[in-house]
């Protein structure tokens, strides 16, 4: 945990500057300023327990701390912040909706706000007041945060994750661009296992990684664990597909991937083991900053998920929506940092320093300078516009987060994939839990 102090943001300043933030007296200036005019004023003694995800990125990390220093010493509020791993979030914002105490904020993971509709912070005018200066709000990333008219949460960012490959084991596969569909990924997979440079994606329990290539090839077979009404439809046709392809996939996967945590296919990729795999731009970047990895770096790219049998993407990118609990004592200062975190002197220079790790989701912002300042960055970009929700289909809400929470889908494939269950068992596992969520 971290009071942020003025003393600890100055101190900061050098590594800021690296990163394209503001630091300093320029940021405190804005910062005053801000709050002067915001239309939230926080509290007198205001307090805030923020919960974040652990970060991947260390300059988005320093962005975001020197953003909370700022926002400490113009406005007054105390601010503790603490980081949790992706896998630790949601349980941890749940105790807390649970027992009514312990944060103010939950900054977390997918539609993370859907799990307490009864317990968070109404933030329509703060959505209202940010969509009408920036731009208005991609679909996906508003669907995430809504329930009927009302706004559970901010969609603060979406983590864009795009494959990340060798260029050189794919070109060696014999292609000479990155493959489109799925029978050309299915074919690169293979070739990839036969010359020793094998692909994985994880088929564990990783919040991020798992659900998103698993939730896109289900739906790219337009396969779709419940339909608009909300009806669950995950044992059909065109699952048992899904499943053959995922099944086809995975054996040409490096070993261990039915246990990987969101950090694996980091580790393994560059550890020189990994040739292909799904992830956010932190592969890249933790090789970039790396001189000991140069040839990796200059051999890493990234290219947009292929394309399945559905015919249009069928992305899952990882939202990451923040919440207030109505039972903070300060909600004028709970919505007066939200909204400060994503004004234009804040974000743009955010998004510079998470590399783009974090695609933005408002409007306003697609031309920000992270998405040029490196043509590997480019493809992130589009994260959050070529989305679906969480719920593909279905409506958005606290059944669809559940489902997500309780990896469903992830389990449905890997009990398959894994040999644990055949077709028929893991397909009528997956309805049996969905019909206990949706009845």
């Amino acid at each position: 945990m971290h009071d942020f102090t003025r003393r600890s943001l100055l101190q900061g300043g050098t590594a800021l500057a690296a990163a394209g933030a503001l630091t300093g007296p320029a940021l405190l200036d804005f910062a005053k300023a801000w709050a002067q005019a915001a239309p939230w004023k926080a509290e007198s003694g205001a307090k805030l327990t923020v919960m974040r995800w652990k970060r991947f990125v260390p300059a988005e990390d320093d962005a975001f701390n020197a953003m909370v220093a700022a926002f400490k010493t113009a406005t007054g509020t105390e601010m503790n912040v603490f980081s949790e791993s992706f896998e630790d979030v949601q349980p941890k914002a749940s105790v807390a909706a649970n027992t009514g105490s312990g944060l103010d904020l939950a900054w977390g993971l997918h539609t993370l706000p859907q799990l307490f509709p009864t317990k968070v912070l109404k933030m329509n005018d703060v959505a209202d007041y940010l969509g009408k200066k920036y731009g208005g709000w991609t679909d996906a990333a508003q669907k995430t945060c809504m329930l009927g008219n009302d706004w559970l949460g901010i969609p603060v960012a979406t983590i864009g994750g795009y494959m990340t490959y060798r260029k050189s084991a794919v070109e060696k596969a014999g292609f000479k661009e990155f493959p489109k569909d799925f029978p050309g990924f299915l074919e690169l997979c293979k070739a990839l296992k036969k010359n020793n440079t094998p692909a994985g994606f994880a088929l564990g329990h990783a919040t991020g990684d798992a659900n998103a290539w698993l939730h896109w090839i289900l739906w790219g077979h337009n396969a779709w664990t419940v339909d608009k009404d909300d009806k669950v439809i995950i044992n059909s046709p065109e699952t048992a597909k899904a499943l053959d392809y995922c099944k086809q996939l995975s054996d040409t996967f490096i070993p261990g991937t039915a246990s990987w945590n969101d950090g694996s296919n980091n580790k393994a990729f560059l550890a020189g083991e990994l040739y292909c795999t799904a992830n956010g731009i932190s592969i890249y970047v933790a090789a970039k900053d790396d001189p000991k990895m140069k040839d990796l770096t200059e051999d890493t790219y990234h290219a947009l998920w292929p394309v399945g049998p559905i015919g249009k993407p069928t992305e899952l990118q990882l939202a990451v929506p923040i919440l207030a609990f109505n039972f903070t004592k300060y909600p004028n200062a709970a919505k007066a940092f939200v909204a400060f975190m994503l004004e234009k002197e804040n974000y743009d220079k955010w998004l510079t320093g998470a590399r783009g790790y974090l695609t933005h989701t408002l409007n306003a912002y697609d031309n920000s300078p992270v998405w040029t300042a490196d043509p590997k960055n480019a493809v992130f970009a589009q994260a959050s516009r070529r989305a679906l929700p969480a719920s593909g289909i279905g409506k958005v809400g606290e059944k669809a987060a559940t489902a997500i929470a309780d990896f469903i889908v992830v389990d449905m494939f890997a009990n398959y994939c894994t040999g644990a269950k055949d077709a028929k068992g893991a397909m009528a596992e997956a309805e049996r839990q969905l019909k206990r969520i949706y009845r």
